[in-house]
């Protein structure tokens, strides 16, 4: 539900400004030099142009770069979830030689999603939303997406990315984790435990 997601600033808490309503993250992220800490969601909403059937064939994982994880301090975004719309979920480990996109069963408020592997067919009247969860132990892996469709013989591939950059996606282990706490009144950061 895009609940508890993590991003890791290289900068004290008393730097880094309370947690962003869930519209805003993108751009608080920026702001902040944040990096996705351990897993990136992205939400890839497909609808055909007309009501001719596409079939969406293949959805393949390019890792274009890989480093030790990015040093900093970890910080938990637990505001907001969202959509409403039932998605296809797919996971990914970035940690494999060889990362694929795996179909994998999902939850839709409470209502278990089967897992179900491409082709999907979509239309003008008939979207699907995937949804793709990739996740490191290990790296800093900057990587994108490629989702092939084909329809009425033709064919082609749709490159998936963060605004024309790859994702960037890195490990959050032995980092320092915080929590933004509004207890007794008081806003701000709080070490987490385990």
């Amino acid at each position: 539900m895009g609940c508890g997601h993590d991003y890791v600033i290289d900068k004290p808490p008393a730097q880094v400004p309370p947690p962003p309503v869930a519209q805003d993250a993108g751009s608080w992220a920026s702001a902040q030099g944040a990096v996705h800490g351990r897993e990136t969601n992205v939400e890839i909403a497909v609808q055909g142009r007309r009501s001719t059937a596409v079939t969406l064939t293949a959805l393949r994982v390019r890792v274009v770069g890989r480093a030790a994880p990015a040093p900093g301090t970890v910080y938990a975004m637990d505001l907001g979830c969202g959509g409403s719309l039932t998605k296809r979920y797919f996971a990914v480990d970035l940690d494999e030689d060889l990362p694929t996109a795996r179909s994998v069963a999902g939850n839709d408020a409470g209502t278990p999603i089967p897992a179900v592997s491409l082709p999907y067919l979509v239309s003008s009247k008939d979207p699907e939303v995937l949804l793709v969860t990739a996740r490191t132990e290990n790296c800093d892996c900057n990587w994108y997406l490629e989702l092939d469709w084909a329809s009425e013989g033709r064919t082609g591939t749709v490159r998936v990315d963060d605004h024309g950059r790859p994702f960037h996606t890195t490990s959050i282990k032995g980092l320092p984790r915080y929590w933004y706490s509004s207890e007794s009144g008081e806003r701000h950061w709080v070490p987490m435990t385990d």
